[in-house]
This record gives structure tokens, C-alpha cells and sequence, in this order.
């Protein structure tokens, strides 16, 4: 075939299915595709700016988002108090004042009790129990429907796998220590804390420290030693308990309903695939950090202990009160917990031939 004749036959071609050609490279028409045109998100997060993992995983996951893109698809994030006060986000984001936000379920308890189950359960599924539960279960699907009455669609957006139980300026050796103490707890591991007496209190993390060195608060719980360590508690409190109440604590990134779903099929695919990947490196750093924070803090004096059994007996009955309560105050909370536990009570007795057998081998 005559070489010109082949150029020119084959650009008509190309215009006729709506191509042009330009240095070499074929594109879509004038208009482009949808998912060609630069999109910028505005998302507000409950962490200072830069926060160690929780906040620098999600800016990893920005840059990400960008270069998968290619520079058509950018996530603005706004740090707490920044555009929205920490614990406004949720509000904000269902009524389109931003696009997205970075925070925890178990804040929004108050708008439905249910939402605290996405969070984790005490004495609950464990980091990679409950991931199955949201990806190979119902739990993916029935916190969408959920969120999506408040015109919200969330995203697993981390998770910090096992918390540790708090610091506490006197240890903690019966239920009776625990009566009157005040106490930074949130979710549902807060609720079963006031069924033994304690105060629970929700505080940002910006005001922790603060309070606890003032005395505002007697205690408190956040995430781990990598965290816990940087936010200073060591300093004001001595004993360091091992936890129960979030074994597998989700971090949710959560977009406003009309935003998403506005995106194109790339940017949304984009997106998927990019909160999957910050939800997995979450955990791993926090693995990683986690072992390396505890030895220092052992080496600057703190004291680990673990609640003995008389006081985790007495929270898992406390628990049970607490999710019998919730079921009959609320059905979505009902649903959703009978579904949670019937995926527990099958996945729980492989992890404990498995992984349990296998820990206590090792150990």
C-alpha cells in the first residue's frame, strides 16, 4: 500500500471514531474524556498536619491518587481546625462544604450507634478478621448503606490493628480503681468503661496531652507505643496497659455521595485501588513503628502491665450489657451487629486454630 495513501486513510479513520493524533500519540476529541479533566477534592482530616502514619499515609495516598491520575485527579488536604474543626468533618462532608474526610467511625456514634461497629468491637475481630468482614462480608455494603442517609460514601481508609488499653497515673488492680476515674476513651470501648465506673471522655488529639498533664482527665487511651510515645503520655503517667477494647480500630476515608459519584469510572477506580493500598500500609507501618516506640519506652521506665482477669471478665460482661441495650434501642445497630457476629463465629474458630495455636508455639 502507497505510504501517503496509508497516513491519510488510517487519520480519517481515527477522526471517525472521535481521535486525533498529536505527536505521535492518539487522545480523545476536543472534549476529552471525563476522567482527563483536573479534578481537585477538598478533604479535611481529624489529625494535625503531618501527623505521624495517620496523617502521612494519607498524604502518601494524595501523592499517589495524583500520579495514577496524571495530574487530573487531586486530593487538598486540609489538617484539623484548618477548614473544619477536627470532629465537624462528618457534618461537613454530608452537607458538600468538602469533598472528603479522614477520620474514625466510632466519632459519629452519636448520629447512629451502629457506626461505632465499623470501628471495631471489643473483644472483637482482629485487624485482618475484620477487613475480610468489610471486603468478603456484609460490612463494606451495610456501612454504605448506612452512611449513604447521611449522603456519605466511605472507604476503608487505614486501620492501627491492635490498640493498646491506655495510660493511667495509678495502676489498676480491681474494677473498684476504676470508679470515678476520667478517662479518654471513645466508641464502644467507652461505653463499657462507664458500665465499671469510669467517666468517658471524647477528646482530638491535639487536647490529650494537655489534659492529662492538667488533670482534666485521670487516663487515657490513643492508638499505640509509636503514637503514644511521640504525644508524650510517658511523661505524666506511668503504667501502660495492654488493650481489649479496639483490637482492630478502622480509620475511614469517606467522600461527600455527590462528589464520588461525579468522578469518572478512572478517578473512582483510581481512588478504590489507592485507599486499598493506604489501608494495608497503615497496618504494616504501625507493626513495624509499634515494636521499635515500645522499646524506648521500656528503656525510659515506663511500666507495661495487663488488666488481670477479674476486670476483663467484668468488661466483657459489661459488653454484653452494652450491645444488648444498643440492639434494642436501634435496629440498624441490631442488623448490623447480628452480622458482624455471625461472620465472627465462623472466622474466629479458624483464627484460633491457626494464628493462636501458632502464637502460643512460638512463644
Amino acid at each position: 500500500m502507497n505510504r501517503r495513501t496509508f497516513i491519510t486513510s488510517s487519520s480519517a479513520a481515527l477522526l471517525a471514531s472521535g481521535c486525533t493524533v498529536e505527536r505521535g500519540m492518539k487522545t480523545k476529541d476536543k472534549s476529552y474524556s471525563k476522567s482527563s479533566r483536573k479534578v481537585t477534592l477538598k478533604l479535611a482530616t481529624s489529625w494535625p498536619a503531618h501527623f505521624p502514619i495517620m496523617g502521612t499515609v494519607l498524604e502518601r495516598f494524595a501523592e499517589r491518587v495524583k500520579i495514577a491520575s496524571n495530574n487530573t485527579l487531586i486530593i487538598k488536604i486540609y489538617p484539623k481546625n484548618t477548614l473544619i474543626p477536627a470532629l465537624a468533618v462528618f457534618d461537613a462532608a454530608s452537607t458538600g462544604q468538602i469533598d472528603a474526610f479522614h477520620s474514625g467511625p466510632y466519632y459519629w456514634k452519636g448520629k447512629n450507634s451502629a457506626f461505632s461497629l465499623f470501628g471495631g468491637l471489643p473483644f472483637g475481630l482482629i485487624e485482618s478478621e475484620l477487613n475480610a468482614w468489610m471486603h468478603y462480608g456484609d460490612g463494606l455494603k451495610l456501612w454504605r448503606e448506612l452512611y449513604a442517609e447521611h449522603n456519605l460514601y466511605p472507604f476503608l481508609g487505614g486501620n492501627t490493628s491492635i490498640q493498646m488499653g491506655g495510660w493511667f497515673r495509678k495502676p489498676i488492680e480491681s474494677v473498684q480503681d476504676l470508679q470515678g476515674l476520667k478517662m479518654r476513651i471513645p466508641g464502644l470501648g467507652g461505653e463499657v468503661m462507664a458500665k465499671l465506673g469510669v467517666n468517658p471522655i471524647l477528646l482530638p488529639a491535639g487536647e490529650i496531652f494537655t489534659a492529662l498533664e492538667r488533670g482534666t482527665i485521670d487516663a487515657t487511651e490513643w492508638v499505640g507505643p509509636a503514637l503514644d510515645k511521640r504525644m508524650g503520655f510517658s511523661k505524666v503517667a506511668k503504667y501502660y496497659y495492654s488493650g481489649w477494647h479496639e483490637p482492630a480500630s478502622t480509620i475511614e476515608l469517606t467522600f461527600n455521595k455527590q462528589s464520588f459519584e461525579k468522578l469518572s469510572n478512572t478517578h473512582k477506580a483510581i481512588i478504590e485501588v489507592a485507599s486499598a493500598e493506604m489501608n494495608a500500609h497503615m497496618t504494616y507501618e504501625f507493626q513495624a513503628k509499634n515494636a521499635k516506640a515500645l522499646q524506648k519506652l521500656k528503656a525510659q521506665g515506663t511500666e507495661l502491665r495487663t488488666f488481670n482477669r477479674p476486670i476483663i471478665d467484668a468488661a466483657k460482661k459489661a459488653l454484653q450489657e452494652v450491645l444488648a441495650e444498643l440492639s434494642s434501642q436501634n435496629r440498624d445497630f441490631k442488623k448490623v451487629l447480628t452480622n458482624y457476629l455471625e461472620f465472627s463465629s465462623v472466622n474466629t474458630e479458624w483464627t484460633k486454630l491457626g494464628l493462636q495455636n501458632y502464637l502460643e508455639f512460638r512463644n
